[in-house]
């Protein structure tokens, strides 16, 4: 299946922030922020696949090295990263983890561990974008979240739970920034064709039976997440805040 793309004009020369961006659907938010001529920084902690993102992409783009559990070391790498670009008026919390996991082990500490991997960091690289967007009169975040929970999908509930909580942060920090014009928006990724999920869980009885499971029968590539990302990010979308969007292709 072949697709044809929009172009957003508002999105030229936009500073960007993406989390994760070295792989995955965060690599494709990347290349296609890139694409519409935007400013984009990301961080990640793959030295060998944010190196080549960026020499495949060119100059506009540009990396940090950072462990987004580590508060201190998030504020200094988004500092970094908007001393090159310019503060950022669009901000994409992409990274996370689902590492599946038996609830009968689950210990305080891998708890922990988990709601730093998957929520906290959403919420602390807001406080860290916010007051640029405040100055610049606006700005677009977009907090990724999951179909997971939705479906009640289960032996992960730590990354259940903080996907669930997504939705909450979204509504919340729509409400909070409003007034200053910067839209907050949550993206519900559904079963997506990374190379993470084809290793490690995309046998063909399980493709076939959630094929089934789609009311469009074709499997879902990052590209289509990152062009709802693109879409909320632009001024096309100016209207949009506090909301849900899907990308799941029907999954029931």
């Amino acid at each position: 299946m072949s697709a044809q793309f929009a172009t957003y004009p508002s999105l030229a020369g936009k500073s960007v922030i993406v989390s994760g961006g070295a792989s995955g659907i965060g690599a494709e938010m990347v290349r296609a922020f890139a694409a519409q001529g935007s400013k984009v920084g990301f961080v990640d902690l793959d030295a060998e696949r944010a190196t080549a993102l960026c020499d495949e992409l060119g100059e506009n783009v540009a990396w940090a090295a950072c462990d987004l559990r580590d508060v201190d070391a998030l504020r200094q790498a988004f500092a970094q990263l908007s001393k090159k670009n310019g503060p950022a008026t669009v901000l994409v919390n992409n990274a996370a983890r689902d590492d599946r996991h038996d609830w009968r082990e689950v210990t305080p500490e891998y708890w922990d561990e988990r709601q730093a991997t998957n929520i906290r960091h959403q919420f602390f690289a807001i406080q860290a974008v916010a007051p640029g967007m405040i100055e610049a009169g606006g700005g677009s975040i977009i907090n990724m979240g999951s179909n997971s929970w939705w479906e009640a999908g289960g032996n992960f509930p730590a990354y259940t739970t903080a996907k669930a909580a997504v939705h909450g942060l979204t509504r919340t920090m729509a409400r909070d920034l409003g007034d200053h014009r910067i839209r907050v928006n949550t993206v519900v990724p559904g079963w997506i064709m990374t190379d993470r999920q084809k290793d490690l869980w995309a046998s063909p009885d399980a493709l076939e039976n959630h094929r089934k499971r789609q009311c469009l029968p074709d499997l879902i590539e990052p590209v289509y997440v990152a062009r709802m990302v693109v879409f909320l990010a632009s001024d096309d979308a100016a209207m949009c805040t506090a909301n849900n969007y899907m990308v799941e292709a029907g999954s029931i």
